[in-house]
């Protein structure tokens, strides 16, 4: 819920009201009955929970991948290499 500022015209005297959005705005003063001006002031803002420092959300490096083309011959290096050594040799 958000929090209203309100400002007396007769006494001066400044208030912070915890109402909801739906809420009617407040008329009279609690101290004198004067009239109430609602004052615009900046929003506060509350970080609740973890995540809000950059410790919170470190990435850890990941290792470099090599680049899919490189792979690909390696896959193709390495499957040459199980038919040679699979397949009879003609010395024997």
């Amino acid at each position: 819920m958000p929090i209203y500022e309100y400002k007396c015209l007769k006494c001066g005297s400044v208030l912070e009201v915890l109402q909801k959005i739906s809420d009617r705005p407040l008329k009279k003063c609690p101290k004198c009955k004067g009239p109430l001006k609602k004052v615009i002031s900046p929003p506060a803002l509350q970080f609740k929970g973890n995540g809000w420092y950059i410790t919170d959300y470190a990435q850890k490096k990941k290792p470099e991948r090599e680049p899919k083309a490189e792979s690909k011959t390696k896959k193709e290096k390495d499957s040459a290499q199980k038919k040679k050594s699979s397949s009879p040799s003609a010395s024997e």
